[in-house]
């Protein structure tokens, strides 16, 4: 059934008109058309248009013949529907309508209806028709959606032009008078299609028309540009929908039948009629031209929320606006340089991208992670950018923090990763990416082509970051694992390579370069030996064990080898499967413990500064600050034409604070309310909007001189510029004596900003007690979702469990955050069992 008018069966072969011609006795239609239809010159937008004025000469003949014949005047012959635009495919059916001013005699009519659709039936073509008068037919229009937007599409064939000029003329102001209510209704029909159709863009045997981002989609846009009120993104548009029609006439013209789905034993025949290589090239021209008109409705759907909004209406728009939205004009901070206005996250007023190779990536990472698309003139103006002045090579450290912030971002992630990749931004920052770009699996196991497996590897990676210790490696694993598919030989060997290319430009060191190399290596490992190698034999666990290399990157390598599994399909993971590996992890892990053994970390020695800022500490009995700022080398370092060098994206802060509750020192009373250094500090910067990206603590407590508690900070502004070093001094100073109350300030800044919290569905926290890692405290180990006011509640936590801290590593990866604590207790020893899992148990209450 097509868009323009309701479907009327044909006849059984009885009631043929005496005088109605049989086609093809003079060979004119029917031999014209099958010679149009074998010549190999006359191919795609060329041959539909031909094919359509040749059935328009024809059509027209038999109206013009017919209505003298019977004496009929005030009728005319309309195309509608995908005829209507001038687009015959070999097998198209005709979407006719018979419009006539309602003077003619009933009978009279339905005999010039015979002596028009007989003709067409005979020659085996599929005909939708109709006869109404305009009235008729705009009250049809009015009751069905499907008529009216066939009607958009009404092209004059035959008879009296005026008729169908005033149905043309009365149906697009019909259509744009009841766009409002009508294009939520034509967004739930193409949102039910999808879900029964699939996407097209993934699919190994797709409807060209039916599934998303296909034919009918294309048709929905012109639509709603039809309607005034917003417009699809035109690049690329046209073209692929062309594409797409091109390749709908090859599988006419290949299987001899109107069929808009392209089987799996048909596309190397239609590939062959495009002059492809193989039914691969098919595939990958196919999905790029659906993930092109994908993007432009998902863009233009949220246009129309928006424009609807406006004029304070109210219709239902199920899924056109993705997360929450702020009001109407406001501008709520994101990022640097990214706010969210209007339900996307779009550029700052003062951002400049094209100083800020960054930016892109940052606005990408703050869109995902508050669940908000990333606007398409943002995306735009950071691709111009990024053309012109790209990202250094290796990447700052603040590029690879903001890739592995949006990689985490769970389902997030995919529609900004589309939106990145539909502008070629993607690409650019990974030219690798290009080879697995819209590359399709031939394995039935796959739901996915091998980009957007990656991609969903990322999505499912992002669960399980709770169970390692480095979750930007696994992120990154993730995204890299498969690259190697878009090379021949094996994937894995010739993605090893390219993930060391690539780790390298991100930024990362060598040992983490080895790492995210090993695991794409070794992505398959675990799986295939738990399966299908006996568990018992030690060979096979030595093997692992080698290929591994340590516990660490054995854990990474589990979590990897889920994520993988489940991103591939339902068939690819079970609790079975799940259980062997598991087996398998544990057994290599006992190996691995057993001959590499455990090193235990004591507590780092201060550095001269440390000790200086210490010594300043006890003579004025208050706390000491030292900032440094760090910049990152400009993006256009030697090019030469003179352009500023960036702006500092952090500092390094030390603090310096008398400890006047240290270990063993603590009186058994201790003021309640009064905050700790470590969640004092933690709780000033959190106040003044200050990420924290890594930090350390260190206790120094010399017999003689006075405990003095030594924390040494990484951090950055979430947004604006850096706080003045004596704001941040006095603020500190307020916590310590309890004149300023950091979780009341906290929960006040939550409130006012609870429109943009982050809308990713994280993980739990994980809190455990680490074992084997130092022999002079206890290792109480966080795992979390970054936050405000994170390290601030911790500390909290610890300082109401009566615990001290002796040191801490705190580690900011994209948005995870990754913390160890050395706690012991009153007596300055490291605490019972029991006691250090009821203090990890504290903890983990206080981040839920």
């Amino acid at each position: 059934m097509t868009e323009s008018v309701e479907e009327t069966a044909g006849p059984d072969g009885a009631g043929r008109p005496a005088d109605a011609p049989v086609p093809g006795q003079d060979g004119g239609y029917p031999a014209a058309r099958l010679r149009l239809l074998q010549d190999e010159t006359a191919i795609g937008p060329d041959r539909r248009a031909a094919l359509a004025r040749m059935t328009d000469e024809w059509l027209a003949g038999l109206l013009n013949e017919h209505a003298t014949a019977a004496g009929l005047s005030g009728t005319a012959l309309v195309a509608v529907g995908g005829y209507g635009r001038g687009e015959l495919s070999p097998r198209s059916d005709l979407d006719l309508l018979l419009l006539h001013d309602g003077r003619a005699d009933t009978a009279a009519l339905a005999a010039l209806a015979d002596r028009l659709w007989y003709p067409v039936w005979d020659l085996g073509l599929a005909l939708d028709h109709s006869v109404r008068t305009p009235a008729e037919a705009r009250k049809t229009a009015r009751d069905d959606l499907k008529v009216q937007l066939g009607l958009l599409d009404a092209r004059h064939l035959a008879g009296d032009p005026e008729l169908t000029g005033a149905l043309r003329t009365a149906a697009y102001a019909d259509w744009r008078q009841s766009a409002p209510k009508r294009l939520p209704e034509l967004h739930d029909l193409c949102q039910e299609r999808a879900e029964r159709q699939g996407e097209l863009q993934y699919l190994l045997e797709p409807d060209l028309k039916e599934a998303r981002g296909g034919l009918r989609d294309a048709t929905a846009l012109r639509a709603v540009a039809a309607s005034w009120l917003a417009d699809a993104p035109r690049g690329g548009l046209e073209a692929a929908r062309t594409r797409l029609l091109d390749t709908r006439d090859a599988l006419h013209l290949t299987t001899g039948r109107a069929t808009d789905r392209l089987s799996l034993q048909e596309q190397d025949q239609v590939a062959g009629a495009l002059g492809m290589l193989d039914a691969d090239a098919l595939l990958r021209q196919t999905y790029e031209s659906a993930r092109t008109i994908s993007y432009a409705a998902d863009v233009t759907w949220r246009e129309v929320g928006r424009v609807l909004r406006a004029r304070s209406l109210k219709p239902t728009l199920r899924g056109l606006l993705h997360g929450r939205t702020a009001g109407k004009g406001d501008r709520s901070p994101l990022a640097e340089g990214v706010v969210e206005l209007d339900g996307e996250a779009v550029l700052a007023r003062t951002a400049r991208p094209e100083r800020d190779p960054v930016l892109v990536l940052r606005a990408a990472a703050a869109a995902a992670q508050a669940g908000l698309p990333l606007a398409t003139h943002a995306i735009r103006r950071c691709a111009t950018a990024t053309a012109a002045r790209p990202l250094p090579v290796p990447w700052p450290a603040e590029a690879r923090e903001q890739l592995v912030t949006l990689l985490g971002a769970g389902t997030h992630t995919v529609p900004v990763w589309e939106a990145l990749e539909a502008e070629g931004i993607v690409t650019r920052l990974l030219p690798d990416w290009e080879r697995v770009r819209c590359r399709p699996q031939r394995n039935p196991v796959h739901t996915w082509t091998v980009d957007r497996h990656l991609v969903e590897t990322a999505v499912r990676a992002s669960a399980l970051t709770r169970r390692v210790h480095r979750p930007d490696l696994l992120l990154v694993a993730a995204l890299l694992h498969d690259i190697g598919k878009g090379w021949p030989g094996d994937h894995s060997v010739a993605g090893e390579t390219i993930a060391r290319d690539v780790a390298a430009r991100l930024g990362f060191d060598a040992r983490d370069t080895a790492v995210i190399a090993t695991l794409v290596r070794h992505h398959l490992l675990l799986v295939d030996t738990a399966t299908r190698r006996d568990l018992d034999d030690p060979a096979t666990v030595g093997a692992v064990a080698e290929a591994v290399g340590s516990t660490g990157t054995l854990e990474l390598l589990h979590a990897l080898t889920e994520a993988d599994a489940l991103a591939t399909g339902p068939a690819a993971w079970s609790a079975w499967r799940g259980g062997l590996v598991a087996d398998l992890v544990k057994r290599v892990a006992a190996r691995l413990a057993g001959e590499l053994g455990t090193q235990a970390r004591d507590a780092d020695e201060p550095t001269a500064e440390q000790e200086r800022l210490a010594v300043e500490a006890r003579r004025t009995g208050g706390p000491v600050l030292a900032l440094h700022t760090r910049s990152e080398p400009p993006a256009d370092a030697g090019d030469g034409d003179g352009a500023p060098a960036r702006e500092p994206v952090g500092v390094e802060l030390l603090i310096a604070v008398p400890a006047h509750r240290a270990p063993g020192r603590r009186p058994a009373t201790a003021p309640a309310g009064t905050p700790g250094v470590l969640p004092a500090a933690a709780g000033v910067l959190a106040l003044h909007r200050l990420t924290v990206r890594a930090a350390d603590l260190l206790l120094l407590d010399p017999v003689d001189e006075g405990p003095v508690l030594l924390l040494r900070w990484r951090v950055a502004a979430e947004y604006g510029s850096l706080p003045r070093a004596d704001r941040l001094r006095a603020d500190l100073v307020r916590a310590l004596d309890g004149s300023l109350d950091i979780p009341t300030r906290l929960a006040e800044r939550e409130r006012a900003y609870a429109r943009r919290a982050r809308a990713v569905l994280a993980p739990p926290p994980r809190v455990t007690v680490v074992t084997g890692i130092s022999r002079t405290a206890t290792v109480i180990e966080v795992r979390a979702q970054d936050a405000h006011g994170l390290l601030h509640r911790i500390g909290r936590a610890l300082d109401t469990a009566g615990v001290a801290v002796r040191s801490a590593h705190i580690s900011t990866l994209g948005a995870n955050a990754v913390d160890a604590f050395y706690v012991t207790g009153a007596d300055g020893e490291p605490l019972a069992d029991a006691a250090a899992h009821e203090v990890a148990r504290a903890v983990e209450r206080a981040l839920q």
